[in-house]
């Protein structure tokens, strides 16, 4: 990967290997547009599609990337090629400059309109310790587990961009000690680290999208937190799954990184036994080696490994469409909580306390079991790039508000 003509920081978040997209906005322009983060800037996609006659300019202008997620995986490589070019070759950089922000003066927004909404459960560590807090005399992992991915439909109206503050959710919640349910604000605030993917290329109904068109299909990867009542959810969710426990909040970070940034963070998943059903096998790996980071008022409490997730991304798609269910440009799906093997690898307070029986201790010397009023997480992440260097996701952060 060749080095920028900007004098980037080595350790800058945002350089040449990984080039999101994003939608900004500043106080003297404040109309959204699509922009691309390099380092401490932010490229002006638009205005410099316009300024060096670049094919694709239309598909960039827009006040979000909906027009360039419908258009396809060549326009995808044709735009990044281009952004590659700019921002590494200086005999462009005389017509870039200008199109440059400082990132540190922008505002960011939800980069594209959310059409549906998927979220998996795809963490062997997760599911299984979730078994455990809660069926503790039972086998942890449902017979169903190992033979298909595990999601439920969620919310795509409260999808919102990082930064945007949790009010805290009201509902029904039955305690084990109380004989009737009660109604009031959940006692239980959780989050779920995890990855979001956001589908491009629609596909009609009545067809399916093969384990080996995932690329076709998927513009790109971002950090999503599902916010979780574990209260409301635990009172509500049976028999058909999660609902208000889970509609009310889904955090996502404002940078979308290109499906093709990932290429050299593509390992081989955990060995997955019994073997997938035919539709659920592809021919290349699509494990990725993300790191997560979990930090809670500053500290970091957990670091989930990506890699570790039993399904893939690419098996998500192939199951969500299996039945014939089509893609719509915008579809949201996400992995699930991130977890890993080890104590500090669990994505969410549930695990890390396991369900409050074991709170943590944060170096201010408070403890938490659930989210209280006023606390903020923020979940970064990385994974390798070409040639040595790092791709950076940015953050997904979000502050707890009382409840109204």
């Amino acid at each position: 990967m060749p080095d920028s003509w900007l004098d980037l920081d080595p350790d800058a978040q945002f350089g040449p290997a990984t080039l999101p997209y994003g939608v900004f906005s500043t106080a003297s322009d404040p109309g959204p547009r699509v922009g691309v983060a390099i380092g401490e800037h932010v490229l002006d996609l638009g205005g410099t599609a316009r300024a060096l006659g670049a094919p694709f300019a239309d598909t960039v202008a827009g006040p979000g990337l909906d027009a360039l997620l419908a258009a396809g995986r060549p326009v995808w490589e044709q735009v990044r090629t281009a952004l590659t070019a700019w921002l590494t070759d200086p005999v462009h950089a005389d017509a870039v400059r200008p199109h440059l922000v400082d990132r540190s003066s922008v505002r960011l927004h939800l980069p594209f309109t959310v059409a549906d909404y998927v979220d998996f459960y795809a963490s062997e560590h997760h599911a299984t310790n979730v078994g455990r807090i809660f069926r503790p005399d039972q086998e942890p992992l449902t017979p169903n587990w190992k033979h298909l991915p595990i999601g439920y439909h969620g919310r795509s109206g409260t999808i919102v961009v990082s930064g945007t503050d949790i009010v805290r959710p009201t509902g029904q919640r039955k305690p084990p000690t109380e004989p009737a349910p009660m109604f009031g604000p959940s006692v239980r605030l959780d989050i779920e680290a995890e990855v979001g993917f956001v589908v491009g290329t629609p596909s009609p109904m009545g067809e399916s999208v093969p384990v080996d068109s995932f690329a076709d299909h998927v513009f790109g990867v971002f950090l999503l937190n599902d916010w979780s009542s574990r209260d409301l959810q635990a009172w509500e969710y049976v028999p058909l799954g999660p609902f208000l426990g889970k509609s009310f909040a889904t955090s996502v970070s404002p940078w979308v990184v290109p499906v093709a940034a990932l290429e050299a963070a593509r390992v081989e998943q955990p060995a997955q036994d019994p073997e997938p059903l035919p539709y659920l096998r592809g021919t290349r790996p699509w494990g990725l080696d993300l790191r997560l980071e979990v930090r809670l008022n500053g500290h970091v409490v957990s670091n989930p490994p990506f890699d570790q997730m039993y399904w893939t991304a690419a098996q998500q798609l192939a199951h969500m469409t299996v039945n014939g269910a089509s893609l719509r440009t915008g579809d949201v799906f996400a992995s699930g909580t991130v977890s890993g093997p080890e104590p500090d690898q669990r994505g969410s307070l549930l695990e890390l306390t396991w369900s409050g029986k074991e709170p943590l201790r944060l170096p201010d010397g408070t403890e938490r079991a659930f989210l209280e009023d006023g606390d903020e997480v923020v979940i970064t992440a990385t994974a390798p790039g070409p040639g040595g260097t790092v791709v950076h996701f940015g953050e997904v952060t979000g502050r707890i508000l009382p409840a109204r």
